[in-house]
């Protein structure tokens, strides 16, 4: 039993450390690239996938704990240079974008309908492009009646 609990401890603070890589990446090159005002922490903590963090916490504590050393290395080493690739700017950008961007909405108001890209939607705001404003806006999520 504490074999299975060490496994998935280590599986853990693996994958924490690959999250930690992937959204700094897109921090540095999505979030900031658009102006988004939010810090690390709350993006850190508002975009964790419990199942996909689960998932890798299993698969990747199960190989340090019960693979050959050689075949640990491989597979960690590799995630670990896919997550170091989102510091590379064109790809933390496109997995920003993948991540966090909805493209070609609308959102309505009570007085306004927007039309454009969604860069961000926060805890309180949504960071949104308007293509005829040709601006970003930050509009309030209490205030948006609706999306398209």
């Amino acid at each position: 039993m504490s074999k299975l609990f060490q496994a998935l401890l280590s599986g853990m603070f693996f994958t924490f450390i690959l999250d930690f890589f992937i959204i700094l990446g897109v921090k540095l090159n999505y979030i900031d690239f658009y102006g988004v005002h939010v810090y690390y922490n709350i993006l850190f903590a508002d975009h964790q996938n419990f199942f996909l963090f689960l998932f890798f916490s299993i698969v990747l504590g199960y190989l340090v704990v019960y693979a050959s050393t050689k075949t640990a290395l491989i597979v960690i080493g590799s995630l670990f240079v896919l997550s170091f690739a989102t510091l590379i700017p064109p790809i933390g950008k496109a997995v920003g974008e993948m991540m966090l961007m909805k493209k070609n909405i609308t959102l309505k108001t009570d007085k306004f309908f927007y039309h454009g890209d969604l860069y961000y939607d926060g805890r309180k705001n949504v960071t949104f492009y308007d293509y005829e404003l040709k601006k970003v806006i930050i509009l309030d999520k209490n205030k948006i009646r609706g999306q398209y």
